[in-house]
C-alpha cells in the first residue's frame, strides 16, 4: 500500500469515528459541561499516547515547539471548546452545515501558507456538490433552518481554527518526528490551554458522575478512540496526502452521523437524506481526485 492510499484510508476511518461522536457528546452534555468533557477526553488521550509511545520527545528547534503549541491551541483547545459550546446554542443542522465549510477554509489558508496546495476547479465543483449533499443530509426531510447568531458565529470561528490546525499539522509533519509523538505533544498543549478555562468555569470534579457506566464508556470512547487514535490517524493522513485533501473528508461526517443515528437511535432516514449522502460522497470523490494538469486558484494553466 502506497502512502497516498494509506492517507486516504486513514482519513476515511477517522471521519467515520468522528461522525459518531456527535451523539456521544450530545448525551454527555446532559450531565457535563463542555469544558469538563474536553479536559477528561484529552487527558485520557494524552495518557494513552504516552503509553503507546513512551519515548522521550525532544524538539530540534524552539520554533517547532511554537508550531506544536499553535496546533494544540487551535485544533484541541479552541476548536473543540467552541464546537461543544455552540451545540448548546444552535441546532445540529446548523452545526453540520457550518462545520462542513472546513475544507474550503483549509484550501484558502493552505494556498497562502503552504503554497503547494490550493483551490482547483475540481475542488470547487466537488465542494459545491458536497455542500448541497450536506444540506440535504442535515435537513433529512425538514425544511426549516433556524438561525442562532451566537452559536453559529462560534461554529464559524471553530471552523477557521480547524483550518489553522490542519495547515499547522501539515507543517509539523515535515519536521521528521514520529507522528504519535507529535500528536502527544499537541494534545499536551491542548490540555494546558484547556485547564485555565476549566478552572475559571467553576466546575467541580465529581467522580460519581464519571463512574456511571454509560458516562465512563462514552468518555473512554472519546478519549482513547476519537482523540488518541483518531488525532494520530488524522495527522498521519495530513502528512501523506496534504491538509486540503484530508480535510475534504469532513464532508462525510454528516453522512456517517445520519446513518449511525438511523441504525442505533432509530431516527428516520428519508429519501432526502439518502440523496444528500450520495451527493456528498460524489463531491468528495471529485474533490480528492488528482487533476491531470496542475492548476492554481480557479485559473487554467
Amino acid at each position: 500500500m502506497n502512502k497516498k492510499t494509506l492517507g486516504n484510508l486513514l482519513a476515511l476511518f477517522t471521519v467515520m469515528i468522528w461522525g459518531t461522536t456527535f451523539v456521544v457528546t450530545k448525551n454527555l452534555l446532559n450531565d457535563f459541561k463542555p469544558i469538563e468533557i474536553l479536559l477528561y477526553r484529552f487527558t485520557i488521550a494524552f495518557v494513552a499516547l504516552l503509553v503507546a509511545y513512551p519515548k522521550i520527545f525532544t524538539v530540534k528547534k524552539w520554533k517547532h515547539e511554537v508550531v506544536f503549541a499553535l496546533a494544540g491551541l487551535s485544533g484541541v483547545a479552541i476548536y473543540q471548546f467552541l464546537e461543544n459550546t455552540a451545540l448548546t446554542y444552535t441546532s445540529a443542522t446548523n452545526a453540520s452545515i457550518i462545520t462542513s465549510m472546513a475544507p474550503f477554509f483549509t484550501a484558502i489558508l493552505s494556498f497562502f501558507v503552504l503554497k503547494d496546495e490550493g483551490l482547483t476547479k475540481r475542488f470547487i465543483v466537488g465542494f459545491i456538490i458536497s455542500i448541497l449533499g450536506v444540506i440535504l443530509v442535515t435537513f433529512n426531510g425538514m425544511f426549516v433552518l433556524e438561525l442562532n447568531p451566537f452559536g453559529d458565529l462560534l461554529l464559524v470561528i471553530a471552523v477557521m481554527m480547524w483550518a489553522t490546525y490542519s495547515v499547522v499539522t501539515k507543517i509539523a509533519s515535515k519536521y521528521g518526528y514520529h507522528m504519535v509523538q507529535v500528536t502527544r505533544r499537541i494534545t499536551m498543549y491542548g490540555i494546558i490551554f484547556i485547564t485555565p478555562i476549566y478552572l475559571f468555569s467553576h466546575s467541580d470534579f465529581d467522580i460519581s458522575k464519571i463512574l456511571v457506566w454509560e458516562h465512563s464508556l462514552s468518555i473512554a470512547f472519546l478519549g482513547f478512540i476519537a482523540s488518541a487514535l483518531c488525532f494520530s490517524t488524522w495527522n498521519i493522513a495530513v502528512k501523506h496526502i496534504g491538509a486540503v485533501k484530508t480535510t475534504v473528508y469532513i464532508y462525510a461526517i454528516p453522512v456517517v452521523t445520519i446513518i449511525f443515528s438511523a441504525i442505533f437511535l432509530q431516527e428516520k432516514l428519508t429519501w432526502m437524506g439518502i440523496l444528500g449522502a450520495a451527493l456528498t460522497i460524489i463531491g468528495l470523490i471529485i474533490s480528492t481526485r488528482k487533476n491531470r494538469q496542475r492548476s492554481i486558484v480557479i485559473e487554467d494553466e
